[in-house]
């Protein structure tokens, strides 16, 4: 099997655009892209803080915060990047992946979802789990956001 132009176009497109993905979320959530009240304010509240009259709705506007200012990071790096690698980038794919980033980032970060996928997958030990320098939520959600950015660059590369 012979692989086209146009094939080795899309693979180092894709490539190109998941590795500024990557090295984006690293910087936009640990350094650059939330402030630490957004870090502490961003996660829903608790079914006990819920039942003692808390609002279900509190955190939304820090974790909205977050994400704006986690995708206006990213942004940044892939412009920076295209502006030395000019890489074939649609409106179309990059709405679409940046829309699913945002998305996705921002009911994750809500953290009841990834407390729930691990409750519900045989890993609830591993949700509370904060020894020896380990945070089972933390290491899930980065996972989790990590899958989320695969189909990122997917949507931008194919669309």
């Amino acid at each position: 099997m012979t692989t086209s132009i146009d094939q080795l176009a899309t693979l180092a497109t894709f490539g190109s655009v998941w590795a500024v993905l990557a090295v984006g979320h690293n910087v936009a959530d640990h350094v650059l892209g939330q402030s630490d009240h957004q870090a502490a304010n961003k996660g829903a509240p608790s079914a006990d803080d819920v039942s003692a009259g808390v609002s279900p709705r509190r955190g939304w506007m820090a974790c909205l915060a977050h994400v704006g200012q986690y995708h206006l990071v990213m942004a940044a790096l892939l412009a920076l990047v295209w502006l030395f690698i000019p890489i074939p980038l649609s409106v179309t794919g990059l709405a679409a992946g940046f829309a699913w980033s945002a998305a996705s980032h921002a009911v994750l970060d809500r953290r009841w979802p990834v407390r729930w996928l691990l409750q519900h997958t045989g890993s609830p030990d591993f949700a509370s789990l904060r020894t020896a320098g380990l945070n089972g939520m933390y290491l899930a959600d980065q996972a989790l956001h990590a899958l989320a950015l695969l189909v990122s660059a997917l949507l931008i590369t194919r669309l």
